[in-house]
């Protein structure tokens, strides 16, 4: 039982990760994108339209090609993450619409823009269930080490996981270390910091705020993906996400803006998220009660770090302000 909580509380955890690794990149520029749960929407509906119309061209599931069943849902969901983190950059960096309202804005979309086109999926195959089962294409994405069975304990926590899981982890450390040890990290965190300061420098503002927000919306599509394909075994159904977008946004502020710290807390999220199903006997109000934990936890964590007064524990202090290089 205790095996099984860990691995739920990770797979559980990687959408986290991932959507709070984007966000961080992306607030580390000075853009507070509010829209990650509607990028992870749009992320992992554009995943699964590229695997059903995959599967609808093979008529022998047998015959899938592994390589295209990943590759195809994989661009996909990068390309529509992409568009939406564009669209974002363009309001809030170039027209310098307000962020807050750009973030929420984004995120009714793309949960609109997902529910419309899961919708349409679902009416496509007449299937007499509101949801698109695309187990073909999730049976690749859900491949495990061939090993790990044989190593017990170790193997079934450690190892019994999809090649997006390490992704996921691979790429919070790869953040970590161009934000803390390179020098565009360096840059990036001078733009999000002091975005006048910065442009004084030579420092090209703009760009890096384009390049992180699109970087950042890429990596969180890719954890809506990772929802459908993997912890969700293919199975698309509207609104089944959740408040796992919001669950990413809060763990960027547990995490402090360190991503390495979000590998930790994106399992803790993750298993405080799904507890209530490991205690027997609850009632269902009790259920919702211990839905709130993760945000309980994060605001405790906000007035600790608040009343610590840490500089390095801080978000960046032009977070959320447009740059305005006239006034500078």
């Amino acid at each position: 039982m205790l095996i099984s909580f860990i691995q739920r509380a990770v797979m559980q955890g990687i959408p986290l990760l991932l959507g709070s690794t984007g966000e961080i990149i992306t607030e580390k520029s000075g853009n507070l994108n509010l829209g990650i749960p509607g990028i992870m929407y749009v992320g992992g509906i554009s995943g699964v339209i590229g695997a059903f119309m995959y599967e609808q061209s093979v008529p022998d599931k047998s015959a899938i090609n592994p390589f295209l069943a990943v590759f195809i849902p994989l661009i996909c969901c990068i390309i529509g993450s992409l568009l939406m983190g564009l669209i974002y950059a363009f309001l809030t960096t170039t027209l310098r619409a307000n962020q807050n309202v750009t973030g929420l804005a984004l995120t009714t979309f793309g949960v609109g823009f997902g529910n419309f086109f899961g919708g349409s999926l679902i009416k496509l195959t007449g299937s007499t269930l509101p949801s698109v089962t695309l187990t073909a294409t999730s049976d690749c994405f859900r491949k495990t080490l061939p090993f790990a069975d044989k190593l017990g304990w170790f193997g079934d926590i450690f190892l019994s996981y999809s090649f997006l899981a390490y992704a996921a982890i691979v790429i919070a450390l790869i953040a970590s270390f161009v934000l803390n040890r390179t020098k565009v990290g360096l840059h990036l965190r001078a733009v999000g910091e002091n975005p006048a300061t910065a442009d004084a420098a030579g420092i090209r503002v703009g760009r890096y705020q384009y390049i992180a927000t699109c970087i950042g919306s890429v990596i969180a599509g890719l954890g809506g993906l990772y929802y459908v394909m993997d912890y969700a075994n293919g199975v698309w159904s509207n609104d089944a996400f959740g408040d796992r977008g919001w669950l990413a946004i809060a763990l960027v502020i547990f995490a402090v803006w360190r991503p390495n710290i979000s590998i930790f807390g994106s399992i803790l999220f993750g298993g405080l998220f799904i507890i209530h199903n490991y205690i027997p006997n609850l009632a269902v109000s009790t259920q919702e009660i211990f839905k709130m934990l993760p945000y309980i936890v994060t605001i405790l964590v906000l007035i600790i770090v608040s009343m610590r007064k840490k500089r390095e524990n801080q978000p960046p202090a032009h977070l959320g302000l447009s740059y305005f290089r006239e006034e500078r």
